[in-house]
């Protein structure tokens, strides 16, 4: 009971205190809260960030895999450098591959026309950026695509290189303002006239396969009227099941080394792209954001602490009469050092508690830019207010401790 009287009375003197030096109390919470701040904020960013990639990425399947060609290689010997430059893949290659690959799981060939077309209705046009892709019926499954309205390429279109596109919502919104379904309509698309078929669902622009600003368009349609040197082409593989990941990549190369000739003790002349693999990877790059959010937080709090600090060893240099009169009606050592303690507590408190509420809200105003959930990473909410405690004990435990040594008789006399 006593004890409970004792911290009642402690926090009614930290409040006096406080309130009697409330810039400095001030300034000292605001400099704790923006390096919590800081630290929760970046960190609750980067955890939207993370969040937003895994639900992209899920979007293609845990059960799909990529085909695609592999880039110049680089090899640094002791006295020379070799380059060797791997062959693109060609249309007989993937259409090979997909009739060779008897394994239980869908097979998807695409390959893109261009990246700056600008697509016409009438006297509207959107600018130079849209992405054309030649595809076929299976295209949408292996890419995480859906359909807002209409319907998909048919296998004979595909085959047929027929006048028929599919268009993403921000061509949509900036062709057909006013018209809520443009299933039907005649559209420019570069020399070619095409007929709306479907239109894809919104998935926004932080996502990181967002078919808003593109057209899909029949694969040989793009082969005949986007025809270029060198075109190269993806092959996608959807598994039936996930479980069977690895062995359908296993027999996906030992196919597909053949189509290509790789010779035996030679790499493969292509690479596999698991979407599962590649968000691991982009997560793994924040994790040096992760360090520089730390490091600034930390640097932060250093100067916290030492404003915290400077501010105690003012206040009992302010208040050592009163220290003085507290000794003399018999408070002991231990009564006067945990009430500086507790007042020092309590200020790094506050600024921790507003600190982790700023934190979050700024940290979320990616979430929503990303158009991802809400996020709390509660373990670095949990570490803010643990640091500030250990920052006020630190700060506070100097002039604790010589408030606590002062002699009686000399903090009365003192003026």
């Amino acid at each position: 009971m006593n004890n409970l009287k004792l911290i009642g009375e402690n926090f009614k003197i930290s409040l006096n205190s406080i309130k009697s030096h409330r810039v400095r109390t001030v300034l000292t919470i605001l400099i704790i809260a923006f390096g919590i701040m800081a630290l929760v904020g970046i960190l609750t960013a980067i955890s939207a960030i993370e969040h937003s990639l895994k639900s992209n990425f899920s979007m293609m399947g845990a059960n799909t895999f990529n085909i695609k060609n592999r880039g110049i290689r680089v090899h640094f010997g002791d006295r020379s450098r070799n380059l060797k430059a791997y062959s693109v893949i060609t249309y007989s290659q993937a259409e090979e591959f997909k009739k060779r690959y008897d394994f239980p799981a869908t097979v998807a060939v695409s390959v893109v026309g261009t990246g700056t077309a600008t697509v016409k209705y009438l006297s509207e046009k959107t600018n130079p950026n849209v992405q054309v892709i030649g595809v076929g019926n299976n295209y949408l499954l292996s890419a995480g695509l859906k359909l807002a309205m209409g319907r998909n390429i048919t296998p004979r279109e595909a085959l047929d290189g027929s006048h028929v596109a599919i268009i993403g919502q921000e061509i949509k919104k900036k062709l057909f303002p006013k018209i809520p379904n443009p299933v039907g309509k005649i559209i420019n698309i570069g020399p070619g006239r095409y007929r709306i078929i479907g239109v894809l669902e919104e998935k926004g622009t932080s996502s990181a396969f967002s078919g808003d600003r593109s057209c899909l368009l029949p694969i040989n349609n793009v082969r005949q009227y986007f025809s270029r040197p060198n075109m190269n082409y993806s092959i996608s593989v959807t598994v039936n099941k996930a479980s069977q990941m690895n062995a359908a990549v296993g027999q996906a190369i030992g196919i597909f080394r053949i189509i290509r000739e790789d010779r035996l003790g030679q790499p493969d002349s292509f690479k596999i792209d698991k979407s599962e693999d590649i968000a691991n990877m982009l997560i793994g790059l924040t994790k040096n954001l992760q360090v520089g959010a730390s490091a600034i937080g930390f640097i932060t709090l250093l100067g916290a602490a030492i404003g915290l600090m400077n501010i105690m060893l003012v206040s009992v240099t302010e208040r050592t009469r009163e220290i003085g009169i507290r000794k003399a009606l018999g408070a002991k050592r231990t009564t006067i050092r945990n009430q500086f303690l507790f007042e020092a507590v309590l200020i790094a408190q506050m600024g921790g508690v507003l600190g982790v509420i700023f934190g979050i809200i700024i940290g979320n105003v990616v979430s929503l830019i990303t158009h991802s959930s809400f996020v709390i990473p509660w373990v670095w909410v949990g570490g803010g207010i643990l640091l500030t405690f250990i920052v006020a004990l630190v700060s506070g435990i100097l002039p604790a401790n010589k408030a606590a040594r002062l002699d009686p008789i000399e903090s009365l006399r003192y003026e």
